[in-house]
């Protein structure tokens, strides 16, 4: 790439797709500045960030953490880093007018506010939070039309899928027949159902592919994260639900697939290293370097693709009946899942109880098409209260679901 250099904002700088981030940014430091850096709480990776990278700004959405590292930057005689912090900071540093592209990395819906300031602001939106559409589909992708912002997929599978369509030509006009969502099927794909009930969050963590955050690991070993991979890619495809088909490949090489009207399937394949989306993504429509190594086709032995098995992965049938919904399902279902993940890590509950979580707000959830920011968020505060109280009453029943009891 030539010319100036592109000022970048991370949102999520701390978490696996920001710390991703920097390293494609420190191969290219000609063509890229990062403006600011942003975390929940992490002070400490935050701080050798800074130190490092010497951001503009540094962000913490926790006050706390924000006067820590704030202390932190003036001993190290930091001076020339200006620390915020909340929601105001974030949104200001994903909106501000020296910015030109915003990596929207926050995990979960505490991503929704920051990454439609950005897409208000009408930047280049380098999409890592799925929840951000999942949430708002038809809002966010109708305010991205009326300010003119840029919208490029990094989730490995969608980042795909818009290379397969020709760089995210339009789905109809390209004569598109289905979209193929790949997944690994993570950590369980193997394992006896029956055995579901003594995983511990260190198992479904621990996943044989990607290196990933606790979050989107467990959701990996559910697959709740491909189902919300459905709900994104209907709305940045503008495809129907059933357009799309789940496709087990445990080897993740093949990201996604296309298939055409006239028999053709276009595939994307590479390493499983999320430095390949966030490298196209960045300089698009150009390439640059990744750091990762090319794939070698010689020393593959097979790649091998199935059908994904429901009754292991339930949590795929409910993303799809949300899908198929209105709004207010999607948004109950993502904010349900949230808890419950939460839940399972603090080991409150078991892992065959994360389903039964989602389900069960999702079976109570009304219709609702929000038509405001703000409309999308109470029925996310709703659907979170729900699924906390029941929660609640799973760890009153010790061996619901096969769930051991804790101490």
């Amino acid at each position: 790439m030539t010319g100036i250099r592109r000022e970048v904002t991370i949102l999520g700088a701390t978490g696996s797709i920001g710390i991703s981030t920097l390293d494609v940014i420190r191969r290219n430091v000609n063509a890229f500045s990062v403006f600011a850096l942003t975390a929940n709480s992490n002070v400490e990776t935050m701080l050798e960030q800074c130190l490092e990278i010497k951001p503009r700004f540094a962000v913490m959405r926790n006050e706390e953490a924000a006067a820590k590292l704030s202390d932190l930057l003036k001993q190290a005689e930091e001076p020339g880093i200006e620390v915020l912090a909340g929601e105001a900071g974030l949104n200001l540093v994903a909106s501000h007018a020296d910015v030109d592209d915003v990596v929207a990395a926050i995990v979960g819906g505490a991503g929704l506010k920051p990454t439609m300031a950005a897409v208000e602001a009408g930047k280049k939106i380098l999409l890592a939070n799925k929840e951000s559409l999942v949430m708002s589909g038809r809002l966010f992708m109708e305010a991205v039309e009326k300010n003119q912002a840029m919208l490029l997929p990094v989730d490995s599978e969608h980042n795909a899928i818009f290379q397969c369509l020709a760089n995210g030509a339009s789905s109809h006009a390209g004569g598109v027949r289905k979209i193929m969502l790949t997944g690994s099927g993570g950590p369980f794909l193997r394992r006896p159902l029956e055995s579901f009930a003594d995983v511990t969050p260190a198992q479904a963590c621990a996943h044989p592919n990607w290196s990933m955050g606790q979050k989107i690991s467990v959701d990996s070993a559910t697959m709740m994260n491909k189902g919300l991979e459905l709900i994104e890619a209907k709305w940045l495809f503008d495809v129907s639900p059933d357009q799309i088909e789940f496709v087990i490949h445990p080897q993740s090489v093949v990201h996604s697939m296309v298939e055409y009207d006239d028999g053709a399937v276009v595939a994307q394949l590479g390493q499983p290293d999320m430095r390949t989306p966030i490298a196209h993504t960045l300089a698009w429509p150009e390439r640059i370097d990744s750091g990762v190594p090319a794939l070698d086709f010689m020393s593959m032995s097979k790649l091998e693709f199935e059908a994904a098995d429901l009754e292991r992965f339930p949590c795929l049938e409910l993303a799809r009946r949300a899908a198929e919904g209105p709004q207010s399902y999607s948004i109950a279902l993502n904010a349900a899942n949230e808890i419950a993940v939460q839940a399972f890590l603090d080991e409150l509950i078991g892992f065959a109880d994360i389903p039964i979580v989602n389900k069960t707000v999702l079976d109570d959830t009304g219709g609702a098409e929000p038509a405001t920011i703000d409309e999308v968020l109470t029925i996310d505060a709703d659907a979170r209260k729900s699924a906390l109280q029941l929660i609640e009453q799973i760890k009153s029943q010790p061996n619901r679901s096969g769930r051991q009891e804790r101490a």
